[in-house]
């Protein structure tokens, strides 16, 4: 029998991932039909959905795992972003450990529509190519790829390298947007109340109002995270700039501020999907958009059923009582989609919920139904497949999975808006930074900083920090320790802290252009008291970005280890602490010769 040879660890990943290639190949992945816009060249090989090779332009992230017998490729809207050079990151991580984090004044938090979205730079969408009904499959699908392609290159002879911000690459996720668009009768933009110019494009809007006479609702979801005076004023301004459109508020979590830093976040769950609060706003702007075309009554009697099973029996567990029809739309279905013009046919009227990754549709759509049908996820493009929803007889429901449209902003807060996964960021410090210089951070978080010696006493006023700095302390004070060394795990703190923006428990809310100058008119605005009356809040209560921590849960560590975001569970780089650190954390004791199976009187 010949000798076996050694077999690296490296090795071993590589035909791991052969092995996903080949099996991706033989459930019909073709080259025509999956991510053609990824090549680059007609004779380059496809690269492998897990590799990191630094050959490609294109980084695949958040892969999911895949059943065998799943209909469905989970991986199929999976994110593709033009992969950055290792020079760049080393860069910004350079500059992260040495630039001294300074206050920005309130007026730059401002911004501007122009700003983001400049119309000398062609930022466009791609568009689908004309089509007819004679066409065969492969030769439209092969249109469209080349459409794609000759819309990157005019998008990259107007934009020099460097200036685009992170956006999707992936044909298979604009497919969905165009079948979506040609499906629905009327559009639901939903965007994040916190930084709603981000995601927003002007080019979708004058295309579904101009060229498709469509209208579009838009939907300023988790106002519960923005203080009341400054949801008015983006929806007063958004309104004025877009003159078609129908803008509603929304929140899945009324009255659910965190209380702390580092709450529970089942705590946050407990309320129902009826507890929303925006269903009934939406409700009426499609009432005025179909006027009477579409028998709407059975949607107004179903949101006051769902209000009054609220609060006759409070939170409620998902019973199964009321069913929900689902449609699963094939490949061949959804491409030689109808061309008809027709809207609300057969009376009923379909919504086509669209926008960037974690601004919240599938909450949106969980609250609209009433029960949770959709899975949510913090993980940017959890949405793996087009599906239909018949939230009554004459309303039915389209989610597409979420896509990012090119920009020019910045990309640390695209990383803050929640479209990048954070556990897949190269560098994650300079984000961290541009966090800190627009909030509070030694406030809320109670950070001691690194080189701060315990005989002197700490004045934050004349300590300087870096994003380096803040990302050490956080790892300091949250025990976060590299599994070999124990050193402070920087990386997994700057993760910890991201994921908190995310979620809204250190929040940064972008302001509308002029805001600072008249902060006072809103704060005394006669709509004041609707906003505040949807986000569930009373007005003397404290705005999210002013929370602090509280005095018993800053002096508490074993709380704040109970209470770990879910993700740092998830991650690889959350699992590398052995059993002796984590017990050392928690205040117990531990015989280490019995945990090395030794005598101790040996």
């Amino acid at each position: 029998m010949p000798r076996r040879k050694p077999f690296s660890n490296k090795q071993k990943k590589k035909q791991l991932q052969v092995k996903r290639e080949k099996k991706r190949g033989e459930n019909g992945s073709s080259h025509s039909s999956r991510n053609a816009s990824v090549e680059r060249g007609p004779g380059r090989d496809r690269q492998s959905d897990t590799s990191d090779s630094e050959t490609t332009d294109i980084r695949r992230i958040n892969h999911q795992p895949g059943t065998r017998d799943s209909r469905y490729d989970p991986n199929r809207f999976r994110l593709h972003f033009e992969k950055e050079s290792k020079e760049e990151v080393e860069k910004r991580k350079k500059i992260a450990m040495e630039k001294i984090l300074k206050p920005v004044a309130e007026k730059e938090l401002e911004i501007d529509m122009t700003q983001i979205y400049p119309e000398e730079k062609g930022l466009d969408f791609p568009r689908r190519p004309p089509w007819h009904y004679s066409m065969q499959r492969e030769e439209l699908l092969r249109k469209e790829e080349k459409s794609f392609l000759e819309y990157l290159e005019a998008l990259h002879s107007k934009n020099p390298p460097g200036t685009l911000s992170h956006f999707e690459h992936n044909l298979e996720t604009w497919r969905q947007l165009w079948r979506v668009i040609e499906m629905s009768d009327v559009i639901l933009l939903i965007v994040d109340i916190r930084h709603p110019v981000l995601q927003f494009p002007p080019a979708l809007y004058h295309y579904i109002t101009g060229e498709l006479k469509k209208y579009i609702i838009l939907v300023l979801n988790k106002v519960d995270l923005c203080p009341a005076p400054l949801v008015l004023a983006w929806k007063h301004y958004l309104t004025k700039q877009f003159p078609h459109l129908h803008c509603v508020c929304f929140t899945s979590h009324p009255g659910q501020p965190y209380s702390t830093l580092l709450q529970k976040k089942r705590i946050r769950k407990k309320a129902g999907c009826n507890r929303a609060g925006g269903p009934f706003h939406i409700m009426r702007a499609c009432q005025e958009i179909t006027e009477g075309r579409v028998d709407l009554s059975s949607w107004e009697k179903k949101i006051q059923r769902d209000a009054v099973a609220v609060g006759t029996e409070g939170d409620q567990a998902d019973d199964g009582s009321e069913s929900v029809l689902m449609e699963h739309h094939s490949d061949v279905a959804m491409e030689m989609n109808s061309l008809t013009q027709e809207l609300y046919k057969d009376g009923v009227l379909t919504l086509g919920c669209i926008g960037f990754p974690n601004v919240g549709k599938s909450s949106v759509l969980n609250s609209l139904v009433g029960r949770k049908v959709v899975s949510v996820s913090r993980t940017p493009g959890h949405t793996k497949y087009f599906q239909t929803y018949y939230l009554t007889p004459t309303v039915k429901l389209c989610d597409c999975p979420g896509l990012v449209f090119p920009s020019q902003v910045d990309k640390q807060l695209q990383i803050l808006a929640g479209i990048y996964p954070v556990s897949q960021l190269q560098e994650p410090y300079s984000s961290v930074g541009y966090l800190c210089e627009r909030i509070n951070f030694q406030s809320v978080l109670k950070l001691t900083h690194p080189d701060h010696s315990p005989e002197t006493p700490q004045d934050p006023k004349t300590q300087d920090w870096t994003a380096w700095d803040v990302c050490e302390a956080w790892a300091e004070r949250r025990g976060y320790k590299t599994a070999k060394a124990a050193r402070n795990d920087v990386y997994r703190a700057a993760n910890s802290l991201l994921r908190l923006a995310i979620d809204g428990r250190l929040c940064l809310c972008l302001r509308p252009p002029g805001y600072t100058q008249s902060k006072d008119e809103w704060e005394s605005h006669p709509d004041l008291a609707e906003i505040i009356a949807l986000q569930g809040r009373k007005e003397e209560e404290d705005e999210p970005g002013d929370r602090e921590d509280d005095e018993g849960e800053s002096s508490s560590e074993l709380e704040e280890d109970n209470d770990r975001d879910a993700d740092d569970d998830e991650d690889a780089d959350g699992d590398d602490e052995d059993d002796t650190v984590k017990a050392d954390r928690k205040g117990l004791t531990l015989n280490m010769f019995s945990v090395l199976g030794e005598n101790e009187c040996a």
